[in-house]
C-alpha cells in the first residue's frame, strides 16, 4: 500500500484484522459520499458547506476509532500500519492543512457580507472562491487515494466509478 499525504508519504504493509475491515468501511462510506471524492462544480454548491463537510470527517474518524476501540490501532508486526495510524494521519495530513488555511479565510470574507446579499452571491463574488475550489480539487486527489486503500482493505469493489467525474 501507498498513500502520498503530500506532506507525508504512507509506504508498505497493511494487513487489516476483522475490527479494521469493519472501521474502514464504515469510513469508507462517509469518504465516497462526500465532497471530499466527490467533484464540486464551479457553479455548484457553498463552499462554507464544502469545508464543513471536510471538517465533519474529524468527528466521524473519531466516532469510528472510539466504536472500534484499541484493535483498530494495535502495533503490527514487521511494521506493518493499521488503521488508526491511516486514519488519524489522513486527518491531519490529508484535511487539517486545507481546512487550517481556508476556513479563517473564507469566515473573514463571510463576515463582510451585507445583509441583503445571499450567502451563495456573496461566495460567488469572492475573489479567492476560485483559488479555494481548487485546493479542495486538490485535496480530494489525495482523499480519493485514501478512499481506495479504504476500499482495498474492506475487500469491496471501488464504488468510485459512480462519482460523477468533473471531465463528463
Amino acid at each position: 500500500m501507498k498513500l502520498n499525504l503530500r506532506v507525508l508519504e504512507i509506504s508498505g504493509t497493511w494487513e487489516p484484522n476483522s475490527a479494521e475491515r469493519q472501521a474502514a468501511w464504515e469510513l469508507y462510506v462517509e469518504l465516497v459520499t462526500r465532497v471530499s471524492v466527490v467533484p464540486l462544480g464551479e457553479d455548484e454548491g457553498l463552499l462554507r458547506e464544502a469545508l464543513n463537510s471536510l471538517y465533519s470527517l474529524f468527528t466521524t474518524t473519531r466516532e469510528v476509532l472510539r466504536k472500534y476501540g484499541p484493535e483498530v490501532a494495535e502495533p503490527k508486526k514487521d511494521g506493518q500500519y493499521n488503521f488508526g495510524y491511516l486514519a488519524v494521519a489522513a486527518l491531519n495530513y490529508g484535511i487539517r492543512p486545507l481546512l487550517a488555511s481556508w476556513h479563517p479565510t473564507l469566515e473573514d470574507w463571510e463576515a463582510c457580507r451585507p445583509a441583503d446579499c445571499s450567502r451563495r452571491d456573496h461566495e460567488l463574488a469572492w475573489p479567492r472562491a476560485s483559488e479555494l475550489r481548487t485546493a479542495l480539487r486538490d485535496s480530494r486527489s489525495v482523499l480519493t487515494a485514501y478512499a481506495d486503500l479504504l476500499a482495498s482493505a474492506c475487500g469491496v469493489p471501488n464504488l468510485l466509478s459512480a462519482v460523477p467525474r468533473a471531465d463528463r
